[in-house]
């Protein structure tokens, strides 16, 4: 197999020649044939996530064919095409696995983060975590949902039912998340960076109905907004623009450090939150209803050997959606 390793947080990722592997029990391992680029991919190898496994491939937006099967794995088969998500492994038996939380549990692996993922020719997953995907869609549409959507889904589950939708940061998963609200009959309005009139169109062509910055009002009081960029400026920004018992929720798993804010903007009931991995749950309901919705990624294709200029082009925002390595 063939891989771009991250030997060192901070440094480029290198392309190495690996012995294949095999499957464990309980394991399956999947042929890659696209992996989305997340913008926590660019927090591992910025070493801005804690407890970092090195060496390390990053990639957890993973699609492909499962061609190696280990002990003890019922129901996959071989050649069926699954989606790998962040959520690599669970212990079971925390407090948080027992309560059907097991986005928080004590003990995870993270796939291209505690676990290798992606950025790779082949994989190895627990069988547990690979959601089977049929053959409706193509691979490099569908590796954005395996993360960006499944996020995206889950804040905004949290986010509650409210008709007016702010959505700050339209990238990867703003662009999925914004056709989904509109599908469900919501208002959405998207927050780009300042000036950005070619995001800002591009929301718009998805369904939103006010694009503008992130340093503008919206035009009414929104229900709830998601935070997507990793900005701690926009949480009072976001905490302005929401009614009295509005919510806001923190869609990232990183994010700098928030300023201090006047008392008054929180007041009235209004609530923030965050968001933490997803759930088993949250991938079959998602990837369920995917199809309905009709969603229509916007992937911007690269070679596996250009996933550093991939990663750079995703930290200078030099494309709309999802960028996708292709082995």
């Amino acid at each position: 197999m063939h891989a771009m390793v991250l030997k060192t947080p901070g440094t480029a990722l290198e392309w190495t020649e690996l012995p294949d592997r095999q499957p464990g029990d309980g394991e399956i391992r999947v042929r890659v044939a696209a992996c989305g680029v997340c913008r926590t991919d660019l927090h591992v190898v910025d070493g801005e996530l804690p407890d970092p496994k090195t060496p390390i491939i990053p990639g957890h937006e993973i699609v492909g064919r499962i061609d190696a099967i280990g002990p003890g794995v019922e129901g996959p088969r071989l050649g069926e095409r699954v989606g790998v998500p962040w959520l690599g492994h669970t212990c079971g038996v925390c407090p948080y696995c027992l309560a059907d939380r097991e986005n928080l549990c004590d003990h995870p692996l993270f796939t291209g983060h505690t676990r290798d993922g992606g950025f790779a020719t082949s994989v190895i997953a627990d069988a547990r975590f690979a959601f089977p995907l049929g053959e409706a869609g193509e691979d490099v549409a569908l590796a954005p949902l395996l993360c960006a959507g499944l996020i995206g889904w889950r804040a905004l589950v949290i986010a509650g039912e409210g008709k007016r939708l702010g959505l700050y940061g339209f990238g990867a998963a703003a662009h999925i998340l914004a056709q989904v609200a509109a599908w469900q009959g919501r208002s959405v309005f998207a927050f780009t960076r300042p000036g950005d009139a070619k995001a800002q169109a591009f929301a718009e062509s998805l369904g939103a109905v006010w694009a503008g910055g992130s340093d503008e009002p919206p035009p009414a009081p929104l229900d709830a907004a998601i935070i997507f960029a990793t900005v701690g400026d926009l949480v009072p920004t976001a905490l302005k623009a929401v009614r009295k018992g509005g919510k806001v929720v923190c869609a990232g798993i990183h994010m700098s450090d928030i300023p201090s804010f006047p008392y008054s903007i929180l007041w009235e009931e209004r609530e923030l939150l965050s968001v933490a991995n997803l759930t088993r749950r949250d991938g079959v309901e998602f990837l369920g209803l995917a199809p309905k919705i009709g969603i229509v990624t916007k992937t911007t294709p690269y070679p596996l050997r250009q996933a550093n200029r991939a990663l750079a082009d995703l930290r200078a925002g030099l494309f709309e959606g999802a960028a996708v390595l292709t082995p």
